[in-house]
């Protein structure tokens, strides 16, 4: 079976001062569709950076990453804003919500900068905001939503395009813990319904929530497994022991 998300010896490397950091340190992996898969590491353990290459954010600094399919790791910057489009479904601590705008129209605007028609938007944001308990809300602009609803927006907003992957990012660093179970449970639900999923946290307990928990540090990848393996989450302190 094809990956639908495949690093091949994949090297992230920065220049700081006189410092050379290997973001990403010669990490090969593969994530098939359907899954529901967590990176999780602490903070300087390299998962942002894998999370900017698998979103076509950013681009390695050598070694292969395959998107269904297709190498997009020498892509250009047109190129991989059109994959952005057309693949990956983003959701983020922060919503990035537009306050000028309303609830149908945050969602219907990735559809616009993908060149679907007006009516067509419209059907598709107001189907999704459906599935996530919002069509009364369509009106509503982002400042008279509480956090949950808006974090509800944003998902919204990551399934109308279709994509191939969601990428979830600290989806629920910014909620209380009642609220972020809710996002939580309605993850689960978009992978019960066949949405391949790519949670990044630093957070144990929620890397816990995935099927899969994939473990960085360093660059490096420490673990990669059921999420109920021995182990599969660690504290800061042993993690760093065993480097």
């Amino acid at each position: 079976m094809t990956a639908l998300i495949e690093f091949k010896n994949l090297y992230k490397i920065y220049q700081m001062g006189d410092e050379v950091v290997r973001a990403v340190d010669g990490i090969s992996m593969k994530i098939y569709k359907g899954e529901f898969v967590a990176i999780v590491g602490q903070s300087g353990s390299g998962k942002s950076t894998c999370m900017n290459i698998i979103g076509c954010l950013d681009v390695p600094t050598s070694g292969e990453y395959f998107l269904d399919g297709q190498d997009v790791s020498q892509m250009d910057d047109n190129e991989l804003a059109e994959i952005r489009n057309k693949k990956l479904g983003f959701i983020f601590q922060q919503y990035n919500l537009l306050a000028k705008i309303n609830v149908l129209e945050n969602v219907e605007l990735s559809l616009m900068y993908a060149g679907v028609g007006r009516k067509e938007r419209e059907e598709r944001s107001r189907m999704v905001l459906e599935k996530v308990g919002l069509i009364d809300k369509i009106k509503n602009f982002p400042h008279q939503l509480s956090g949950g609803q808006q974090q509800r927006v944003s998902v919204a907003r990551a399934l109308a395009g279709g994509p191939s992957v969601i990428l979830a990012d600290e989806p629920t660093g910014a909620l209380d813990s009642k609220t972020g179970k809710e996002v939580l449970k309605l993850l689960k639900t978009l992978h019960q319904d066949g949405n391949t999923i790519v949670l990044i946290t630093h957070d144990n307990s929620i890397a816990k929530q995935a099927q899969r928990i994939i473990r960085l540090a360093d660059g490096k990848i420490m673990y990669d497994g059921p999420s109920d393996g021995k182990d599969a989450v660690t504290n800061a302190e042993e993690e760093a022991e065993s480097i």
